[in-house]
């Protein structure tokens, strides 16, 4: 009769082998490839995007590490923004340079209060944005956000009328210089003053297209806001 065996332990899958890393020429062309494509587009490059260009092989992750980190220190940096890489003036420099460059006219307060509220309130109504805001809010300053990419419609709200719902874009992200949401500083922080300012706040707004036109001085107030049309009153 034969004696029972120790149950054997099941074998385990071999790992699997990690790319070989890549040789010193490929790095720095791979480098060079991604400081050019990253340095002449107009918006920050997803890592999908450049993985196109890089040579075959190279992760795009990795090489925008290596990139960001030899221009560590230098007066321009490559920063992650809106899930994509874009160069930016580093931060404590912002004084200088306003010294020297001419800034475009900025978004006026009533379109930057409701911007604030969009973004931390979306999807929200127009009609959510003035009651929070205490104030209403002229379609000028709607379409002046809209037509700067900053805000985009997000569906319709399921309540008698279907008011439209507003959010932010990639674009907001882009100018605000955040990877997303999630970097906006919290309410708290910003009650307390402990919020860490944001890269973009005071940086000018830019239209998108050269048709697009940057906002006038803040047109409306609050003892002189236009009258109200039946479609904005249907579309609140």
């Amino acid at each position: 009769m034969e004696e029972p065996t120790e149950a054997e332990a099941p074998v385990e899958p071999a790992a699997p082998e990690a790319p070989p890393a890549p040789d010193a020429e490929t790095m720095a062309q791979a480098l060079r490839i991604a400081e050019a494509v990253i340095f002449a587009a107009d918006r920050p490059v997803s890592p999908q995007t450049l993985g196109t260009v890089l040579p075959e092989g190279i992760s795009a992750t990795m090489v925008c590490a290596a990139l960001a980190e030899a221009y560590q220190g230098r007066g321009v940096v490559l920063t992650e923004i809106g899930g994509g890489y874009a160069f930016r003036t580093a931060a404590d420099l912002a004084p200088r340079l306003t010294k020297v460059v001419e800034s475009p006219r900025r978004l006026p307060r009533a379109a930057m209060e409701a911007l604030a509220i969009i973004a931390y309130h979306q999807p929200c109504t127009r009609g959510d944005v003035e009651e929070i805001r205490g104030a209403t809010l002229a379609q000028t300053t709607l379409e002046s956000l809209l037509e700067l990419g900053l805000v985009a419609p997000r569906g319709r709200r399921e309540v008698p009328g279907r008011p439209t719902l507003w959010g932010t874009t990639p674009k907001f992200l882009e100018q605000f210089s955040l990877k997303s949401l999630a970097d906006l500083p919290r309410k708290e922080e910003l009650v307390t003053g402990d919020a860490p300012p944001l890269p973009g706040l005071n940086a000018p707004i830019i239209a998108e297209e050269a048709g697009a036109p940057a906002p006038e001085a803040e047109a409306e107030s609050e003892s002189e806001s236009t009258p109200e049309t039946a479609e904005e009153a249907h579309e609140r």
